[in-house]
């Protein structure tokens, strides 16, 4: 993988009226949908048809009846809406975007796992690769990660990829101990600590606090709560759907959110009444924001970049999705 660091997004574009105009009028011109996920940039995520979490995007594309979906995120979520729309463009504006969880289990070393563990079911994230997809039993979201190794039964052993802190999570819920966790993890969540999240909700002792399971501090939170430094309804372990919910229902005047910085977009326009703030302020994922206006206006002009999944490869992917989307609540995504 070459580091983000190392890549230069595509520049020179201002995101005033005319780009605007040009967008929309692009998008029209190619029967596209523009779909947005939400740690894009405020003014991708306000550009596109659709805003929301990658599988949430997926399905919205599938049904749509346009012929060409633009879909501004990272490369695995472009390679999902390809397989379960095998029959329409999918096109991504910056094809470099990628990932450093999905990156960080691939299909070779999946099946050397299932080797040493014959039976066993495999469950993975949908942050995964369509490759990683094609070797799994099912796959899961943040927010029925829980449910569907819940629907294993209880003597079969689980291989749970790629993130460690979902798994940690899922061991936590369920109670399981057959359940095997690969040690992959985003590098951005990873980074949002316990240290970091003891510290800001003591200077906010009257915060709500919305944790996306992805992040290192998730498990020091619940310590927290369990010993009664912090209420436990005051904490929350969500999926990014999940905290769109509960940014509509909570009573709080505040909310402390450990995720990707972009999701505070959506969080203020969903409650715009609540004051959210970042855990870590430098939780901002370089991948995502390589979706600049020029990458957009370009991956438009030029119908740039294409994404492609073999057909083998896509049928035995659809299978993995299509199980995860019949158990639990798939629809609020990563």
């Amino acid at each position: 993988m070459v580091l983000a660091e190392q890549l230069v997004p595509y520049t020179g574009v201002e995101p005033d009226e005319a780009w605007a105009r040009e967008v929309r009028e692009l998008a029209e011109e190619r029967d596209a949908v523009v779909l947005a996920h939400n740690y894009q940039l405020p003014e991708i995520q306000d550009i596109a048809h659709h805003t929301g979490d990658s599988l949430a995007l997926s399905r919205i594309a599938a049904e749509s009846a346009a012929s060409t979906i633009v879909f501004c995120g990272v490369h695995f979520m472009a390679e999902t809406a390809k397989i379960l729309s095998p029959g329409k463009k999918v096109l991504i504006p910056d094809a470099r975007a990628g990932c450093s969880l999905a990156d960080s289990i691939t299909a070779e070393q999946l099946r050397a796992w299932k080797a040493e563990h014959p039976g066993a079911v495999v469950v993975s994230y949908v942050n995964t690769t369509a490759e990683v997809k094609a070797e799994t039993d099912i796959c899961c979201t943040s927010s029925n990660a829980v449910d569907v190794v819940r629907s294993i039964p209880a003597e079969r052993e689980v291989l749970f990829c790629p993130d460690q802190f979902l798994g940690a999570h899922v061991r936590r819920e369920t109670g399981r101990d057959n359940v095997h966790v690969w040690a992959g993890e985003c590098h951005v969540h990873a980074g949002i600590n316990g240290p970091e999240l003891a510290d800001r909700a003591a200077s906010n002792p009257d915060a709500d606090l919305f944790i996306h399971p992805e992040c290192g501090c998730a498990t020091s939170a619940l310590y927290l709560a369990g010993e009664g430094t912090l209420p436990p309804e005051r904490v929350k372990i969500l999926s990014t759907g999940g905290m769109l919910d509960a940014a509509r229902e909570t009573g709080a005047a505040s909310v402390l959110v450990a995720t990707e910085v972009g999701m505070l977009h959506q969080l203020r326009r969903a409650a715009p009444e609540i004051d959210f703030r970042a855990v870590n302020d430098r939780a901002s994922c370089r991948y995502m924001k390589m979706i600049t206006p020029a990458a957009l206006l370009r991956g438009l002009r030029e119908e740039a970049d294409e994404v492609h999944v073999p057909a083998d490869i896509a049928e035995r992917a659809r299978g993995s999705v299509e199980r995860m989307i019949s158990i639990g609540k798939p629809g609020g995504g990563e």
